[in-house]
């Protein structure tokens, strides 16, 4: 699988098992996976075939009523979570690349979901404070260097008991090394990661599981109200 994310042609998980999990997990059938197919095929940026069975398994469980997504690029993601919305669900998405938004609104409109999906163009650090929720699930893969400063704003848009995904946290297995060998260009990904990471496992608030698919996903439960609002301030 071609990707323009560099992280992801080193798999935190040996490259036989990738390949295995890409090869024999279940393809997904219909326009849905015409859309994976072509996106894979002309390396566009999506979540890889194992997250996205993942994800699958896990909505068609949760059956979410109010979908947050950061990061639509041609909303793959966002189509695969509008198959299990609850009666009545719907999902906003948030990307501010105006190729990817064009190609997400036509993608909507040919998988008949843009009755399900409204799509916020422009940057999620303006758009989240206009955002009233709850929702019951966030899902955010967008700037990976802007996850810490966007985790106030799920936390406040997050019902209690709502689940919040983050992807690509690994960065390669890179994560675990140390800032002074990190290139310079990408050592602010890799602190804001870190920061995210110490905050969410230990706090008492949340409760929080790594998954080891496509680059890392970090999975959030918020057990109760919780205010991340000093991460604003600490970072100007």
């Amino acid at each position: 699988m071609h990707d323009k994310n560099e992280m992801m042609s080193r798999p935190v998980v040996k490259k036989e098992l990738v390949e295995y999990m890409r090869k024999e997990l279940k393809p997904f059938s219909g326009k849905l996976g015409d859309l994976e197919n072509y996106a894979n095929e002309k390396g566009i940026p999506i979540i890889p075939h194992e997250t996205a069975v993942f994800l699958n398994l896990l909505l068609s469980q949760i059956k979410p009523k109010q979908v947050l997504e950061i990061g639509t690029a041609i909303g793959f993601s966002a189509s695969l979570f509008a198959q299990h919305l609850a009666d009545g669900g719907h999902i906003t998405t948030i990307d501010r690349f105006d190729i990817m938004i064009e190609r997400a609104k036509n993608n909507f409109i040919n998988l008949g979901l843009d009755g399900k999906v409204t799509l916020l163009e422009g940057d999620a650090a303006d758009l989240l404070p206009t955002l009233e929720g709850p929702y019951d699930f966030i899902f955010m893969d967008s700037a990976k260097a802007k996850y810490y400063e966007f985790l106030p704003y799920c936390m406040n848009l997050l019902s209690v008991n709502g689940m919040l995904i983050i992807d690509d946290v690994f960065q390669g297995g890179t994560i675990l090394h140390d800032e002074k060998d990190i290139p310079k260009r990408v050592r602010k990904i890799h602190r804001r990661l870190n920061q995210l990471l110490d905050l969410v496992l230990n706090h008492e608030a949340l409760d929080s599981s790594l998954v080891p698919l496509g680059d890392g996903l970090l999975m959030i439960v918020k057990k109760e109200k919780v205010d991340f609002s000093y991460i604003l301030k600490e970072i100007q």
